[in-house]
């Protein structure tokens, strides 16, 4: 084993749910009245905490923006969205054999906790992973404190890890500290994006990363 502890985000890594918070996030600012963002621009932000995320997507918002904002995001993503949001092909199965293999798994994502322990529970992965950390947990990604709290937690080092994420967000903060990093290219940031944070690899099929670790 190369590493002991993998790190994985979740949307886009994980779940294919970039479709869904992005239409998402549109039908929130119709419903606010304020300007639709393009899907690009959504796009972008995702991996980042939805409070760093809105100002970079909405200019002067107050906080009654924020709050309105955040209600109706929330209600669309969770109640009225229809988008599926399934794990891609080939994610469940190997975040399994992972795990009966010896490593040590966690998730560091932009979702809030309460999120990330709904989809957990939904696909029934939660059992696989021993740390956790949402975006309410830490600072928002790219700051590495998220990472240093999963490692703090399982009494690992930077070296003992692989971070594995689609954004450049993700391996920002894995570069910050000196840990190994793998790109996803199926997510929301392409190879050439990902490429400026010198991973050790890019994979476009989540099943891949077999190789590498």
């Amino acid at each position: 084993m190369k590493y002991q502890l993998i790190i994985f985000d979740w949307d886009g890594t994980v779940m294919d749910s970039v479709a869904r918070i992005v239409s998402s996030m549109q039908a929130c600012a119709l419903d606010c009245n304020l300007t639709v963002p393009t899907a690009t621009a959504v796009r972008d932000i995702i991996g980042l905490s939805l409070y760093k995320a809105l100002p970079i997507l909405f200019d002067g918002l107050t906080e009654q923006d924020e709050v309105a904002l955040l209600a109706a995001y929330r209600r669309h993503y969770l109640e009225l969205n229809t988008t599926p949001s399934p794990l891609f092909a080939g994610a469940g199965e190997l975040i399994k054999s992972l795990h009966q293999d010896g490593y040590q798994l966690a998730v560091a994502t932009g979702k809030q906790r309460v999120g990330l322990d709904r989809v957990l529970a939904q696909t029934q992965l939660g059992s696989y992973f021993h740390a956790l950390r949402g975006a309410d947990q830490a600072l928002s990604k790219p700051d590495p404190l998220m990472l240093e709290q999963i490692l703090a937690e399982l009494q690992l080092s930077p070296a003992d890890a692989v971070m594995v994420g689609d954004s450049s967000y993700d391996l920002a903060m894995a570069k910050a500290i000196g840990m190994d990093r793998i790109g996803v290219t199926y997510g929301v940031h392409d190879a050439t994006t990902l490429s400026q944070h010198t991973p050790i690899a890019l994979i476009d099929d989540i099943r891949h990363l077999r190789d590498w670790v």
